[in-house]
């Protein structure tokens, strides 16, 4: 039985505005920096690419932004300034591939009825300390499969921009090789920031343009409040793939990130902000919160752990002015032609689509893997519920039936090792205050 204690306290007293800026320095700033413009670059693209896709227009899509910057960047300030680390919280990507499939054939106010589901599920699951128990009863191959089968789209359409529109494409898959394949370079400027200013510069030069804003106008953000509608298509489609993508995916990769550098990260507590941030975004027509990986990775790059909680204040204040210029942001990137978003968050995904591919299929439950992924990636519907969730219902029951031996092993090791009681019932331990600089930069 897990020893985590259901609510963890904060560690030490809260710092005050003198100690946050005497801790702060110019390291820990520009990881708040980057950490910002890595979300503000690629993931932005795939909320774009899903909206779209799901028929949103430009005051919507521009209101789901304000919720996942300018909330999510006030929940990172207060998580970080609490308990003194980097909690950086964005949302959910792979949620957010699932809702552009399912606004195909659902209305954003079913979809927002799911949203606030979902939100309540992962509170209880918080506050209950339920949270470990629930993020094993589904095998991390069969997750990553589902992920992978989700985002295998996002694989094709940067291959389809190519011959689309090879103009704007070419040139920023160039430059993303370029800046991958010299590390000194890359570092200086992120790759995908480089696709970026590459496609940027192609689509000036080539006079290209997309359908633009639509229904925009002004520059600050005006948030749409909307009216949920409760389905239970919607529902059974989007609530447990939905809570799995942000506790086991996002939330999983968020904590193992920060463990790597020596933080722990409360679990229980991140989990119920979770859940309640993604009740309050979904009012404004946002995907659900989670703790995110890659941000976290890009906040302790550097520095001293005891510091590095400065970075992700920094992170947030920048979220919260980004959020608030959200449809000047829709506005100039539904402007550029498809292939931009479609290259963009394609370059975006790669990495994320290889890691998927290589949990799903590294070593245990395979089959239940490779079954999980067939069903996802065909698209099927059966009651009116999208593939994503018949992929984990067919995989679970493949792992069930033919690789029981598997699944056991898998959950020895993954959800009752001693590894991660020990990890558990220390989660509440300060950092260790005589660590040195942290240098380990996302992989």
């Amino acid at each position: 039985m897990s020893t985590e204690p259901r609510f963890e306290r904060p560690p030490r007293a809260l710092p005050g505005p003198r100690q946050v800026l005497r801790d702060l320095g110019p390291q820990y700033a520009a990881n708040g920096l980057i950490g910002l413009i890595f979300a503000a670059t690629g993931p932005i693209a795939v909320i774009l690419a899903a909206g779209v896709q799901g028929g949103l227009g430009g005051r919507e899509l521009a209101s789901w932004l304000f919720g996942v910057f300018f909330a999510n960047g006030l929940l990172t300030v207060l998580m970080c300034w609490v308990y003194r680390q980097p909690l950086g919280f964005f949302w959910t990507i792979p949620g957010t591939v699932l809702v552009g499939q399912a606004l195909g054939h659902l209305s954003l106010a079913e979809v927002v009825g799911a949203y606030l589901v979902t939100g309540l599920l992962m509170l209880v699951l918080g506050l209950s300390g339920w949270i470990r128990t629930a993020m094993a009863a589904v095998p991390m191959p069969i997750v990553m499969a589902m992920v992978a089968g989700v985002f295998l789209g996002f694989g094709t359409g940067l291959v389809d921009s190519v011959t689309d529109d090879g103009a704007v494409a070419v040139p920023m898959i160039a430059v993303f090789v370029l800046l991958a394949a010299w590390p000194a370079a890359g570092r200086r400027l992120p790759p995908v920031l480089g696709a970026l200013l590459a496609g940027v510069a192609a689509v000036l030069l080539t006079g290209s343009r997309g359908a633009g804003g639509g229904d925009l106008s002004g520059w600050v953000a005006a948030p749409l409040l909307v009216t949920p509608a409760w389905s239970w298509q919607a529902m059974v489609e989007l609530v447990l793939p939905l809570a799995i993508t942000v506790l086991v995916v996002q939330n999983g990769q968020g904590v193992g990130v920060l463990r790597a550098v020596g933080h722990r990260a409360p679990v229980n507590v991140v989990t119920a902000a979770c859940g309640l941030w993604s009740i309050l975004v979904a009012g404004v027509g946002a995907v659900s919160t989670c703790l995110t990986g890659p941000t976290n990775a890009l906040l302790t790059a550097f520095g001293t752990r005891e510091r590095q909680y400065t970075a992700g204040i920094v992170c947030g204040i920048l979220a919260m002015v980004f959020g608030l210029f959200a449809p000047v942001v829709v506005r100039l990137m539904l402007a550029a032609p498809p292939a931009f978003l479609a290259t963009l968050g394609g370059l975006a995904m790669l990495k994320v689509l290889q890691s998927a591919f290589v949990a799903a299929f590294g070593a245990r439950v395979t089959l239940s893997a490779l079954v999980t992924f067939v069903v996802t990636v065909s698209g099927m519907t059966a009651f009116n519920i999208g593939a994503p969730f018949w992929g984990l219902v067919a995989g679970v029951a493949t792992a069930w039936l033919l690789e029981r031996d598997d699944l056991r092993r898998d959950r020895l090791e993954n959800g009752d090792s001693e590894n991660d009681r020990a990890a558990a019932s220390g989660s509440q331990r300060d950092p260790d205050p005589e660590a040195g600089a942290v240098d380990s930069a996302p992989r």
